[in-house]
Parts: structure tokens; C-alpha cells; sequence
């Protein structure tokens, strides 16, 4: 089961935000696609949070854009920032991408980030959000969510 963006704001809208916030902190995050053999390759991406969607844009023929032609399973960390702090906690998304083709939308997409043409244009499929952070300097606390289920709460000490 997957859901996009709108549909994940809307099922935990707090969390979306604190997501939101997270990749906003930085311009650059870190994308995890698979290779033709199956090994995991990483990679730098700016991502943009844009009508109810996660888009992820990739400069034309770019490896990681290969990659999720290919396989569209991918993982998506945000920048931890600088030093110790991770400030609002890890967050991480994983799901499908899914190459977008129609002329409309990418024109759409391209009016309102204007990315350096030509490029690819994926639009996200989630299977799960999970954030982890540090309570009161004493819990460990990982959220998890995943497409048609209630949020988890973990908390360990």
C-alpha cells in the first residue's frame, strides 16, 4: 500500500509538518536508489514538498535517475545538519518514485522551481515515514508511519 504526500498530511498532519520543516532546514538530502545488481547507491537531491506531492528532480540521465527507472523503490534521509544537534530529529521516507512523462506537469512543476532544463521529474508513492529524536535528554523516540496504518510511538531509554 502507498500514499502520496496529501494523503500522509492528511492521515498524521504533525508529523508531515515536522517532516516538512526537517528537509526544509537544508538544501540538500541524501536519496538511497538500488543498482542494476541490487547494491544500494547514495546520492545529494533536492526535493520539493508541492501540491499535495513529494517531487524529486534529477539532471537528464543522472545515475540515480537510471536507477529508479529501472527499480522505483527508494529511501530518502534529510540532511542531520551540522554537528550533534539534530535539531527536529532523523527523518527518513521511503516508497516508490514514479518518473513523470506528461508534458503538462512537468511544465507545471518546471514554472513553479524552475530546475535547469532538461530533467527528470519523479513524483513519490510513500510506504512508510519515520522520524527519531530525543526526548526531554532521556528517551529515544521513533514515530512510524505506513500507509493504512496508526502512527507508531516507540520511546526507549
Amino acid at each position: 500500500m502507498t500514499a502520496n504526500w496529501a494523503a500522509f498530511t492528511e492521515a498524521e498532519p504533525d508529523l508531515a509538518r515536522t517532516a516538512e520543516e526537517r528537509f526544509g532546514a537544508f538544501t540538500h538530502h541524501v536519496l538511497a536508489t538500488l543498482r542494476k545488481d541490487g547494491s544500494p547507491r547514495t546520492t545529494g537531491l533536492e526535493v520539493r514538498f508541492l501540491n499535495g506531492e513529494l517531487w524529486l528532480g534529477m539532471m537528464p540521465d543522472s545515475l540515480k535517475a537510471l536507477d529508479l527507472r529501472r527499480d522505483p523503490r527508494f529511501a530518502l534521509q534529510a540532511n542531520p545538519g551540522e554537528g550533534q544537534s539534530m535539531g527536529g530529529g532523523d527523518v527518513r521516507i521511503a516508497g516508490r518514485a514514479i518518473e513523470v512523462e506528461d508534458p503538462e506537469q512537468k511544465a507545471a512543476y518546471g514554472e513553479e522551481v524552475e530546475p535547469p532544463e532538461p530533467f527528470h521529474l519523479f513524483r513519490t508513492e510513500l510506504t512508510e515515514v519515520v522520524r527519531t529524536f530525543v526526548e526531554d535528554d532521556k528517551y529515544l523516540v521513533v514515530q512510524i508511519w505506513q500507509p493504512g496504518m496508526p502512527l507508531r510511538t516507540i520511546k526507549r531509554t
